[in-house]
Parts: structure tokens; C-alpha cells; sequence
């Protein structure tokens, strides 16, 4: 069992937890996950370690509400615990002084850059953070990314906070008045498939986080594969984190949808549960 340390609802949707797991703090690293298990008969979910704590023991994890599993973490506070947590997963990002380096996060993606955005500033890069939302209430973890970056640009599609536009709009701006060395985009599947139109067209490495449906973390399931440079890969061990032109982007996108409905159905069946219960 894991107790949740500290609580924080960050938006609508949006949650922030410290959890308890000293094994996993002790040996997280940027760019890797853990796989969560709220009890008994819930499902495994991956989520990424946005922050660890070796001297208290705790593991940050921020999430959003997308399907049951999400809605059912989200109703957890301070105090409450969780089954298991397996972790932490996943390869590590490769954090090297590169030079320039910028990072662009989008949504609850934030909080995924977060680690890497930290690890490349103590290597001793200049870091350019970029943080993109539809709007202003969902641009979360401004303060850490700014602490840790040398630049920091918000984008948000109404305008309500930054510049109005998307990040590969920011991208843009920041090639086009310096020379950036290598960049990383952490968000929404679409939104990873043009950071990496943007950077390949300036001839920029970037790198993306895949987030297919994991199930065991293990690379025993098959679930979590994906068609990089040809060849299938396990996201869960030999990811998540890849080259973004070696991305087949159109496969992903594809699959990232294949149980929408089923997901969207068994959300909606939880909440009506949980008004019914209520009444």
C-alpha cells in the first residue's frame, strides 16, 4: 500500500499527487513512469514520474481525468492509499549537456517535460521551455518549469495567457533567433506529430514520449507497441521516449483511438453510479 502524501487539484480535470514509494524515489530518473493500481479489482494504468524525493520517499505524479480508472484517483485526497505502484519503468531520458535544448509540453504533458526540463538545466544546458494548453487555467507547473529554464514561452490557443497559437507557433520563434541543438515535445499525440514536422524542417533532433495502452509494463503483453523506423517497438521497455521522425505517427494516431468509445462509455457509467450513490 502507498499513501498519498499531499493532494492537489490543479483544474477541472487535472490532479497533482506525492505518494509514497521510497524504492521507486530512490531510483527515478527522467522520462520513466510507473504502473498504478488504485485496489484489488481495478485496472493498471501508466503515468509518468513528474518529480521524486529520495530524502522523503515520495514520487509526484499528475494526471487527467480521461476514464474511469482517472475519475476514480481523482476522488482519492490526502491520507487515502493506493494498492501498487510498480516503477519506476521505461528507459531513462539521455541527459547530456547538448547546448541549446528547448522542451514543449502540451496539456497535462507539462507535467511529463517537467523532470527532463530540471535534469537538462543541472547538465548545464540553456533550456527554452515551451508550455501549450487550450487555455489559461490548463497551463499547470509554471513556477517549476520556470525555476529550471533560461526562457519560458506559454501558448494557449484563446490567447487568455502567453501568445495565442499553438507551441510549434513558439518553435518556430525560438529557431528562427537562435540555434537550438536538440528539443524534446511531450503532449497530445497530434500535437508530438508537428513538433516534429517543425523541428525536422529546420533539421533540429526531437525526441517525443509515447503513451499507448500499457497494461503489465513489462514488454509481455504486447499492448504498448508501436512502428518505430520500421520495426516494432515495446513502448513500455524500449520507450517511452523516441526519435519523433521515427515516429509512423499516422499507426499511432490510429491506435491511440481504438477504444475511445469504450472508454468514453465506461467513464460516463462511473459518474452516473456515483450520482445515483450520491442521491
Amino acid at each position: 500500500m502507498h499513501k498519498i502524501s499531499k493532494s492537489k487539484q490543479l483544474s477541472e480535470n487535472e490532479y497533482d499527487f506525492w505518494i509514497n514509494a521510497p524504492l521507486i524515489a530512490s531510483k527515478a530518473k527522467p522520462g520513466q513512469f510507473v504502473i498504478l493500481r488504485i485496489n484489488e479489482i481495478g485496472e493498471r494504468i501508466p503515468l509518468t514520474i513528474a518529480d521524486a524525493d529520495d530524502s522523503s520517499g515520495n514520487i509526484r505524479l499528475v494526471f487527467q481525468v480521461i476514464g474511469k480508472t482517472t475519475a476514480e484517483l481523482g476522488k482519492l485526497t490526502t491520507g487515502d492509499t493506493i494498492l501498487d505502484l510498480t516503477g519506476p519503468l521505461g528507459m531513462p531520458t539521455e541527459i547530456k549537456k547538448y547546448g541549446t535544448v528547448m522542451i514543449a509540453g502540451g496539456g497535462v504533458g507539462i507535467a511529463a517535460i517537467l523532470p527532463i526540463v530540471k535534469g537538462l538545466k543541472n547538465a548545464g544546458n540553456r533550456v527554452i521551455t515551451i508550455l501549450g494548453a487550450k487555455t489559461a487555467e490548463l497551463v499547470i507547473l509554471q513556477k517549476e518549469c520556470r525555476e529550471y529554464s533560461d526562457e519560458l514561452i506559454i501558448a494557449t490557443d484563446d490567447g487568455t495567457l502567453g501568445m495565442k497559437g499553438l507551441v510549434t507557433a513558439a518553435m518556430e520563434h525560438v529557431i528562427n533567433k537562435e540555434t537550438v541543438h536538440c528539443c524534446w515535445a511531450i503532449g497530445p499525440s497530434m500535437m508530438m506529430k508537428f513538433c516534429t514536422l517543425t523541428a525536422t524542417k529546420h533539421e533540429v533532433p526531437i525526441f517525443v514520449s509515447l503513451n499507448p495502452i500499457m497494461i503489465d509494463g513489462t514488454g509481455m503483453c504486447g499492448g504498448c507497441r508501436v512502428t518505430i523506423d520500421g520495426s516494432i517497438k515495446f513502448a513500455c521497455v524500449d520507450g517511452p521516449e523516441f526519435k519523433g521522425t521515427e515516429v509512423n505517427w499516422d499507426e499511432f494516431i490510429s491506435r491511440m483511438k481504438q477504444y475511445k468509445t469504450e472508454e468514453e462509455t465506461c467513464l460516463a457509467g462511473y459518474q452516473k453510479a456515483q450520482v445515483i450513490n450520491r442521491g
